[in-house]
């Protein structure tokens, strides 16, 4: 998709608040810190547009981002990160919760983990969770542009085995830098989006 307009249109915390205009939506979730911004911005074309910030657990909303209004991106509170109390990652973990498993415009989740370190427990469960769900998910390995490319095979072929993912189609290593897997994440966000529907 050609990226020209995007638009932050609201921060929800829960559904009454959500957009109603029925566009499809794509949720991106990940641990902090791992490149949900920096992914979002190079899809969108931007450089800075996604907030990120040095303070991991600042998300703390559902970022609506209108894409050229046809879908929206669904930026998903960082989960993993220690500073934040328990009841305030319980309380995300209901509203992230509330919003995955019953939000009918979600088409897909765009799923992340470090493609320098094999994935967490909190990855695995992510992951897991999701697909108790059955929602569509593309695993995305960011910061591909730190591993050897050499070393991409094997670093696939270790989120596979750590997350137990049936499609091996359904992983993509991305660089943001160099904008590696860019297409390809496109492509699947379409074919979720817009598949058999246009």
């Amino acid at each position: 998709m050609e990226v020209n307009h995007v638009e932050l249109v609201m921060s929800a915390v829960d559904p009454a608040q959500y957009p109603t205009t029925g566009y499809p939506e794509i949720a991106f979730v990940g641990r902090s810190n791992v490149g949900k911004s920096s992914l979002t911005n190079v899809l969108i074309n931007r450089h800075s547009y996604a907030r990120t910030s040095s303070q991991p657990g600042k998300t703390q909303t559902l970022n609506f981002y209108n894409v050229e209004d046809q879908l929206y991106f669904v930026d998903v509170p960082g989960y993993g990160y220690a500073k934040v109390s328990k009841a305030e990652r319980e309380k995300w973990g209901q509203m992230i919760e509330t919003y995955l498993t019953q939000r009918e415009q979600l088409r897909g989740v765009v799923s992340l983990v470090d493609a320098r370190h094999a994935p967490t427990e909190a990855d695995v469960q992510m992951y897991q969770w999701l697909a108790y769900y059955d929602l569509p998910t593309l695993i995305v390995a960011t910061k591909g542009d730190k591993v050897a490319r050499g070393k991409w095979n094997q670093t696939m072929s270790q989120i596979k085995k750590t997350m137990d993912l049936p499609n091996t189609d359904n992983i993509v290593v991305f660089s943001a830098p160099k904008k590696i897997g860019n297409d390809q994440v496109w492509d699947w966000i379409e074919q979720q989006a817009f598949g058999g529907q246009e």
